[in-house]
């Protein structure tokens, strides 16, 4: 479990996956005391699934982990909840993938039977679709 906080803000975010580059935390100055990472260079990859607060997911976060740098931010969408502007019209489930580019966010997005498409696993072969499947039979 780790929190991620810019450099630029108070808060701190708890994402609901976070995967980590070991070796760098030794340069996290949060790390230690406070299992904050706020370098770009120790986080590969956050996911978020949306809830009803899909609003922290869409605006606050994605501004925060361009902050921080952080490559690649998923948020994963399985009900629908985000905004319009977000997730198209008609709403339908979707997975939204940002990989930071020259500083800023490039989004691309995943619905129904197109495969996700990931930098970080290059060798993953799912389907938005099946992801979703997967998420219905946890609950």
């Amino acid at each position: 479990m780790g929190f991620v906080q810019s450099t630029e803000g108070e808060s701190a975010f708890l994402p609901d996956v976070l995967l980590l580059n070991r070796p760098n935390l030794i340069n996290e100055p949060l790390w230690r005391n406070q299992s904050t990472v706020s370098l770009g260079s120790s986080i590969p990859l956050v996911i978020e699934v949306v809830s009803t607060n899909w609003r922290d997911d869409y605006f606050t976060k994605v501004g925060q982990y361009e902050a921080v740098g952080i490559p690649e931010y998923w948020i994963v969408d399985y009900a629908a909840l985000g905004g319009r502007k977000f997730i198209g019209n008609p709403k339908q489930p979707i997975i939204s993938i940002y990989l930071l580019a020259e500083g800023e966010y490039q989004v691309s997005q995943f619905r129904g039977e197109n495969r996700i498409i990931s930098p970080t696993f290059p060798e993953l072969d799912l389907t938005a679709e099946q992801i979703f499947q997967s998420a219905y039979l946890q609950n």
